[in-house]
């Protein structure tokens, strides 16, 4: 059954962007985000400048707004994904890996940081979001709302070694358009064979979640009430209800909102953070961070804590293989990236450890709360670690 949201989810949202507030001393390491925000155009800039119009204080309630709107975006998302589930006979596993695992803003964002000729900033910034959804989002969940993981050893198998394919072009010293179209394919075959092995499927993955309980053999359930509970929309829809292709339509609709919020924190965040005289630090770029990862803590927490994990490991699984491959893959696409030593000693080997760690916890059956701790602790490590030995985080080295 789904479970009503509750106010704290909210809070807690609100509680980190309000860390974007507090002042710290300036680091050099962060000139890179600096040049990044001056080179930064298209939607996002228009965004950034619009907010930034607004002064510090519109800037912020801007933040809650997003936080708002993220949160109420998250919510419908799941529950249009669950119903064109159960509608089509799809497996909402491959929807959620399909609708969550593409990490829209970030692609942007790196096409932005690779075009004004900061293309190592755009690979730390895919390094750091493959780290931050496991060390934040996938922590978070497991702290907050321990949850069962019921998939195949081959699914598991390429979300552990995602990573690893980095390695041998890493070792080369230079990332080339070749190596992107690699990474590119790549990625698009993870994606498929999810998608493919999920439709032969006779039954879906997570067939021990309250959702996958009502299951049956053919992916549909006996009633739709008795897996789920009535919301507006199926009163307002009426017999359209039965359309799974409505619900992705609206599911496409809350994953545009999603998008848009996620834009606004982000926009927001920057102008804030300069505001606020936060602009070019290590602190900025880790809250930066914690900002553009504000999108996948909502889609991984909320759909665990109304009892879908199919939806959060989906995005879990897919925004990794993402952010690895297809993400690095578009970045190459517009120049050549030189890697610099702390990459192939550190970052690249840290990722391929806490993944690997993931992946076997996932392999387990169940992601308990002692686990999401030692995520957060791991996480939390890299950043200590990379700021008193590396200097910084990948950006701009």
């Amino acid at each position: 059954m789904e479970k009503t949201r509750t106010p704290a989810v909210v809070l807690v949202g609100l509680l980190v962007l309000s860390l974007c507030v507090v002042p710290v001393a300036a680091q050099e390491s962060g000139e890179a985000g600096e040049e990044g925000e001056e080179e930064e155009g298209g939607i996002e800039g228009a965004i950034e400048g619009a907010i930034e119009s607004q002064g510090t204080i519109g800037a912020v309630i801007v933040l809650i707004f997003g936080v708002v709107l993220l949160t109420a975006s998250t919510e419908k998302l799941i529950s249009y994904l669950t119903r064109a589930s159960l509608n089509l006979k799809m497996s909402l596993f491959a929807l959620a890996i399909v609708f969550t695992g593409f990490e829209f803003d970030d692609t942007i964002l790196a096409l932005v940081l690779s075009a004004g000729g900061l293309e190592e900033a755009a690979l730390g910034s895919a390094l750091g979001t493959g780290l931050a959804i496991i060390g934040i989002t996938l922590a978070l969940a497991a702290v907050v709302e321990p949850f069962p993981v019921d998939l195949p050893k081959d699914y598991i198998a390429i979300f552990g070694l995602g990573p690893l394919i980095l390695v041998p072009f890493v070792l080369l010293g230079t990332l080339t358009a070749i190596h992107g179209v690699v990474l590119t394919l790549f990625f698009v075959f993870a994606f498929g064979y999810f998608i493919l092995r999920e439709r032969q499927r006779d039954v879906p993955v997570f067939r021990n979640s309250e959702f996958g309980k009502q299951l049956r053999s053919d992916g549909g359930t006996a009633t739709r009430t008795e897996a789920l509970d009535e919301i507006a929309e199926e009163r307002i829809l009426g017999d359209l209800a039965d359309s799974g292709l409505v619900w992705l339509g609206l599911s496409v609709l809350a994953l545009a909102g999603i998008v848009f919020a996620a834009m606004l924190l982000e926009g927001g965040s920057g102008v804030v953070m300069e505001g606020f005289g936060l602009s070019g630090t290590v602190f900025g770029a880790t809250i930066l961070t914690l900002i553009l990862t504000f999108e996948d803590i909502m889609l991984t927490l909320e759909p665990v804590r109304r009892g879908f994990p199919e939806i959060g490991v989906g995005n879990v699984i897919g925004s990794v293989l993402f952010s690895v491959t297809g993400n690095v893959g578009v970045i190459m696409f517009l120049s050549d990236v030189s890697i610099s030593d702390s990459v192939l000693t550190f970052h690249l080997p840290f990722m391929i450890v806490v993944t690997a760690l993931a992946a076997y916890f996932f392999y387990r059956g169940n992601v308990e709360r002692w686990q999401g701790v030692l995520l957060g602790v791991l996480y939390v490590a890299y950043w200590v670690i990379a700021l008193a030995v590396f200097g910084g985080v990948p950006l701009g080295e």
